[in-house]
């Protein structure tokens, strides 16, 4: 498969979704609340996957239809749903753990006007190099492209984020070891096969469209997604452990006979606190009613379930989610119940 045969399926996937939300918007019932999803860029697991649960949102419940939104990612969501620019949003635990922490970026500024509704995915870590620099296929082969263009992710993105916390934790030093580059997902694919870029970060549920195209375009021989050994991973989760080991089969993509050793983090759906009760518990109840469809709509999806709903999630639960798991009788961790609501301009101690 050629370059110029993958971003043409990318693009028609896109498109049939947001069809498939207009004609549910002027065909089917009317619908008394307006909701808008953030996820990320193109060619990631968010934007799919929100496309994906907006549709069956809007299908399902005659009061609520939702709109899924592209965005730079976990740091600008968390902006946008303060902004009360976004009602929904998908974000990465790192992102959830720091804001509500008020740690990291968001250092002695929590931000705590979001509520967790259920884990989703885990975040997968696809660091690609040229083969051409791999020593070892792991993340220490970074070394071997110092000076050289290496995309980050956008700016202010969760991608650009996270992948500075991992490459300090494995000891380097982003901005003077490497050249930044800030694309998204598509456009590093791209850049990546120009040559305008040596590597990019993409972390997303595999199987991810930018790796499906990196692989398909350039080939399994000219292209490297890095490894972690266990120290590494120890490394990185020195100040917020919330990555894990992953393997990603053999055969995820095009060429790939082997598996490969990698990270993931959690990436969990969340909502701002003011959002009505009844009508957060209608939209997670719907998500796992039709889990099923979500999963034909992206396989990241299918590593979902109730029984692993509140894993990983950085922030307490939204009393809807609270209703909606204890109706079905989950367990929940007291630090993710709170009674009543509370907001940044609150005081709060992490």
């Amino acid at each position: 498969m050629t370059n110029k045969t993958v971003r043409p399926a990318l693009f028609l996937f896109d498109v049939l979704f947001f069809l498939l939300i207009s004609l549910v918007s002027s065909c089917g019932p009317s619908h008394d609340t307006h909701l808008i999803l953030a996820t990320a860029t193109l060619g990631g697991t968010y934007y799919p996957v929100g496309v994906g649960i907006a549709m069956l949102t809007s299908t399902s419940l005659d009061s609520i239809s939702m709109t899924a939104i592209t965005s730079a990612g976990s740091g600008e969501n968390i902006q946008l749903l303060k902004n009360r620019e976004a009602d929904l949003a998908i974000i990465q635990a790192l992102y959830g753990a720091m804001a509500w922490q008020g740690k990291g970026i968001y250092e002695g500024r929590p931000e705590r006007d979001f509520r967790s509704i259920t884990m989703l995915w885990q975040n997968v870590e696809h660091f690609v190099i040229l083969s051409r620099y791999s020593k070892s296929d792991n993340i220490s082969d970074l070394i071997e492209i110092r000076d050289r263009n290496f995309s980050i992710g956008r700016r202010g993105s969760g991608t650009e984020h996270s992948g500075r916390t991992i490459l300090r934790g494995c000891g380097f030093d982003e901005e003077n070891d490497f050249r930044l580059q800030y694309l998204g997902y598509s456009a590093s694919t791209q850049a990546l096969q120009d040559g305008r870029i040596v590597g990019m970060n993409i972390p997303a549920g595999p199987p991810a469209s930018a790796i499906t195209q990196a692989m398909a375009a350039l080939g399994p021989d000219r292209i490297r997604i890095l490894e972690f050994t266990a120290a590494q991973l120890e490394a990185v989760n020195a100040r917020f452990p919330v990555w894990t080991s992953y393997i990603i089969e053999a055969g995820t993509y095009p060429g790939q006979n082997r598996d490969i050793q990698t990270i993931a983090q959690a990436n969990l759906l969340i909502v701002h606190s003011s959002i009505d009760e009844e009508m957060v518990y209608q939209i997670i109840r719907c998500i796992y009613e039709r889990l099923a469809d979500l999963q034909n709509i992206h396989a990241a999806t299918e590593a979902m379930s109730i029984e692993k709903a509140v894993i990983g999630l950085p922030a307490p639960l939204h009393p809807g989610a609270i209703r909606f798991y204890r109706e079905r009788g989950l367990d929940l961790p007291s630090r993710l119940i709170q009674e009543r609501p509370q907001t940044s301009s609150e005081s709060m101690n992490p």
